[in-house]
């Protein structure tokens, strides 16, 4: 009886996991663009960093030199976190260690709720469990894929770096793809509490600001990582396992137990609700009816990525603005660091140089956001939200410029926010500032308006402009540091337009790219008001 009730047990258990395999195989093909350009742009951005830095500290007294400028600069410590030692591999974990952590737990978020909310909103989760799929198989899948995702980053990353320390190496791209499989399962537990994909979304997202708030304030309060607030960061945790300086292979330990913790809470909520149901229902809407134009409609759906991402440029702008007056230090006699400097940000002096290429990278960023609020029609469309709101007296032309107007007007609204936020930070230079971070705004409407066109022409291609937004911001962040050939760093709108502030205004690029965002806008919403609306 015994041996019954165990075997009765264990098939149960495995009816939970039923179809998993071929979910999976699913969610990796569904997924066959976005993982791989995420992945691939992470990658990138860490194994180009130790030539980058060979270069600009080539001897044991500027690297000994650049850890005692880390060390009494709070500043720059809040930005990328403290140096625990002088090699290439350490300086490559501290330089992008943050970032790519951050990237690892932006790409995990977006796979699994895309492969467990998003597949509930759209009704596709209902359909497949009325077949052979078992109850958890959904939820497994999705974390799956995330751990491929994160596997696939950590071998990459370790095998790049190997050549300066296997050690270092195991531990970077295993805590790369520790902060991701922790973001993945935090994502899976809002994904249970919250009834949309958009605010689980942004729920695990706010926590990634948190964690990086907390970390920046640690990390600006001491030198060697440990404050509390530090350890109170995945981020924090992922630098002080102190790869490359003297690893702490404990510190693993804390993120399997989270990672597991994580998992088992976002189990033991999908087991107590129904498809389609969450913990935390949506609030209802007003029943003023302020929501009578699909203008009104679009606000509401994006007020919060808006928000979010205004007050994220903002401070932003502040701790950059506050770090100009030490880029001449930092810089020093180094002519290497200087001429990396001046190739992103203009000859116009190293406060001014910094200034711009730290205000280019934010535009770089906000092509992200961008991106993000012109596919949100995607998302309405091919989840059928779109299809009662179209089928009232509003046209398509009407209904997609609710969203544009969001869309192109809040990249506006998010970089003059980060050029206050720079005044504020730097206290000076209020105009210039302002300016130099409007005139980022044509580079991104340019790739706002290829994405409104890819997606206009059909839906299947709407995610390319993810990959568009990630090849310009690998080209902005990696290429003036690799002395990339200027015709490759010229596919990117944003190298034609000037560098401000510092330099001169040169109008005719800026009216140029506001023109091409103007034209494939225009080609793309003629595509779409002549192709079939698909669910």
């Amino acid at each position: 009886m015994t041996t019954a009730t165990a075997h009765a047990t264990a098939s149960a258990t495995r009816a939970r996991f039923t179809g998993t395999g071929t979910l999976l195989r699913f969610a990796l093909r569904r997924d066959r663009v976005l993982i791989p350009v995420w992945v691939g742009v992470n990658v990138l951005m860490v194994l180009t960093m130790p030539r980058t830095l060979g270069s600009l500290y080539g001897t044991a007294s500027e690297r000994t030199d650049l850890l005692r400028q880390v060390s009494a600069n709070s500043s720059l410590r809040a930005l990328v976190g403290p140096v625990f030692d002088d090699s290439l591999g350490a300086l490559t974990a501290w330089r992008v260690g943050v970032y790519a952590g951050v990237l690892a737990a932006v790409t995990s978020l977006l796979i699994v709720v895309r492969h467990t909310r998003d597949e509930e909103e759209s009704g596709r989760l209902e359909l497949l469990a009325s077949g052979a799929v078992g109850r958890r198989a959904p939820l497994t899948s999705a974390l799956l894929a995330a751990g491929v995702a994160n596997a696939a980053l950590a071998v990459l990353v370790t095998a790049g770096l190997a050549e300066h320390g296997a050690a270092g190496a195991v531990a970077f791209g295993l805590g790369l793809a520790a902060v991701g499989m922790l973001f993945a399962t935090m994502a899976a537990i809002a994904a249970q509490l919250t009834e949309s994909a958009r605010l689980a979304r942004g729920l695990t997202s706010a926590v990634l600001g948190a964690a990086f708030v907390l970390r920046a304030a640690g990390d600006s309060a001491t030198a060697d990582g440990s404050s509390v607030l530090t350890w109170l960061s995945p981020l924090g945790w992922l630098e002080n396992l102190r790869a490359f300086g003297n690893e702490r292979w404990w510190v693993p330990a804390l993120f399997a137990a989270a990672v597991a913790t994580q998992g088992a809470i976002a189990y033991g909520l999908a087991s107590r609700r129904d498809a389609g149901l969450s913990f935390l229902p949506t609030r209802p809407g007003s029943p003023a009816g302020r929501l009578g134009t699909a203008g009104a409609l679009a606000w509401r759906l994006q007020r919060g990525a808006v928000l979010g991402w205004s007050a994220g440029f903002f401070l932003a702008g502040v701790v950059y603005g506050s770090l100009a007056d030490g880029a001449a230090e930092l810089v020093g006699d180094n002519a290497r660091a200087r001429e990396i400097l001046e190739r992103m940000g203009g000859r116009s002096g190293v406060t001014d140089a910094f200034l711009s290429s730290m205000i280019g990278m934010l535009g770089l960023i906000a092509t992200l956001f961008m991106v993000a609020s012109v596919l949100r029609m995607h998302g309405e469309e091919t989840s059928g939200r779109a299809d009662p709101v179209l089928a009232s007296a509003v046209g398509r032309l009407r209904w997609a410029a609710g969203h544009l107007a969001i869309a192109f007007a809040g990249s506006a609204l998010i970089m003059l926010l980060a050029g206050l936020g720079f005044a504020v930070g730097h206290g000076r230079q209020t105009g210039p500032l302002l300016g130099a971070c409007l005139v980022q705004v044509p580079g991104i409407w340019a790739i706002g308006g290829l994405a409104v066109f890819l997606y206009g022409l059909t839906p299947r291609l709407a995610p390319v402009s993810w990959g568009v937004a990630a090849a310009t911001l690998l080209l902005g962040w990696i290429g003036p540091a690799l002395d990339a050939p200027r015709p490759i760093l010229d596919l990117s709108p944003f190298p034609h337009l000037p560098k401000l502030p510092g330099a001169q205004m040169h109008w005719p690029p800026t009216l140029v790219l506001v023109l091409i965002a103007t034209a494939l806008t225009a080609a793309g919403l003629a595509a779409l008001r002549r192709r079939d609306v698909t669910a």
